[in-house]
């Protein structure tokens, strides 16, 4: 696990139960390693928006982590973005989503780092 930057960040993801935990932190560390692949993504800030771990890139938009209503965490991105018709285009029926906001997970091991690192990148970029 990468250490965390900003201690509210890190008490954010504490406060989530541990098998949303679990896999908040390893899209937490898909980002982190996405952004260094993406001269554009950095700096990379690490912040709370909404109460939840969010990333945002200079020229991107922002992505957040957290619980979800209808599974045990999710990956958000901006719902008036392009960013989850291009996914469920690029990748239909892969995954469980929340109409234009979200990726929905219950476990760690649906994490796709190919999959979902694609969406993550087009985040990070999606101003450019």
């Amino acid at each position: 696990m990468k250490p965390f930057d900003n201690p509210k960040v890190a008490a954010a993801f504490e406060a989530l139960a541990p098998p949303a935990r679990a896999g908040a932190l390893a899209l937490r560390d898909l980002i982190i390693d996405t952004a260094t692949t993406l001269p554009a993504a950095t700096p990379l800030r690490k912040e709370l928006r909404w109460g939840q771990p969010a990333y945002l890139a200079p020229k991107g938009s922002t992505i957040r982590l957290g619980a979800h209503k209808s599974a045990s965490f999710a990956l958000f991105v901006h719902c008036q973005s392009r960013l989850m018709g291009d996914f469920t285009s690029a990748f239909p029926n892969e995954d469980r989503i929340d109409g234009t906001r979200a990726v929905l997970f219950d476990d760690p091991h649906q994490i796709d780092p190919n999959r979902h690192g694609w969406l993550i990148a087009r985040a990070l970029t999606y101003h450019l």
